[in-house]
Order: structure tokens, then C-alpha cells, then sequence
């Protein structure tokens, strides 16, 4: 089999329908063990139109946690901080002294959820996004 250029392989997606092309995406990540999110994130834009702007905004898979203040207890949303991310405490202190900072990114929504109850219970306010 002959080996295609990547303008050859830009040409053939060009081709194909956004259906098409992300049943393409699902073998790919399937046969290689990958993921490939960012680019059809670059892909659904390029494409223009209301169809591809509804395709794009499938359910979400990857969530951020933010925080958003520290509250009264400030010292326990550090120490909960350094738990959830394994910053040192000056790192820790200079997010929680910063915010609106994310503190976990592109997690699950389990991970998430639970990221953002522990920083509640120690006083914070967040955001999950």
C-alpha cells in the first residue's frame, strides 16, 4: 500500500461528512488506544454551519474545577488544594490567594463532583465547568 501525503489525507477528510469523519475519529482512537479531542474540536468549527455547531456540542466528558473564592477558612481550602493537586504549599497558597484559579482540569465528572464537595466542605466556593 502505497503511503499518502498529508495533503492527500487533508483532501479525503475535506470529502467526508462530519458523521463520516467522526465514526473515522471513533475507529482511530479504538485501534490506536488514543483520543483525539482536540483535533475534532478544531475540525467541527471549520466545517461552519448550524449542523456542525449542534454535532460539536455533545455531551461533555471532560470537566474543570475552579474555585472561586476562599472563604473564611482559608487554610483548609490550601490544605484541601495541595490534597487535590499536589502542589507544595506555597504553590497551593498563591492559587487559593489568585482566584478565580482552576485547580483540577479536564477530569471526569465523578472526579469533578467529588473535587468540588471536598473544596465546599473546607469553605470554598466553586465552579465546575
Amino acid at each position: 500500500m502505497a503511503k499518502l501525503s498529508q495533503d492527500d489525507l487533508l483532501a479525503q477528510f475535506e470529502e467526508m461528512t462530519l458523521i463520516e469523519l467522526s465514526e473515522f475519529v471513533k475507529a482511530f482512537e479504538e485501534k490506536f488506544d488514543v483520543t483525539a479531542a482536540a483535533p475534532a474540536a478544531v475540525v467541527a468549527p471549520a466545517a461552519g454551519g448550524a449542523g456542525a455547531a449542534a454535532e460539536a456540542v455533545e455531551e461533555q466528558d471532560e470537566f474543570d474545577v475552579v474555585l472561586t473564592g476562599a472563604g473564611d477558612k482559608k487554610i483548609q481550602v490550601i490544605k484541601v488544594v495541595r490534597e487535590l493537586t499536589s502542589l507544595g504549599l506555597k504553590e497551593a497558597k498563591d492559587l487559593v490567594d489568585g482566584t478565580p484559579k482552576p485547580v483540577v482540569e479536564k477530569v471526569s465528572k465523578e472526579a469533578a463532583e467529588k473535587a468540588a464537595e471536598s473544596l465546599k466542605a473546607a469553605g470554598a466556593s466553586v465552579e465546575v465547568k
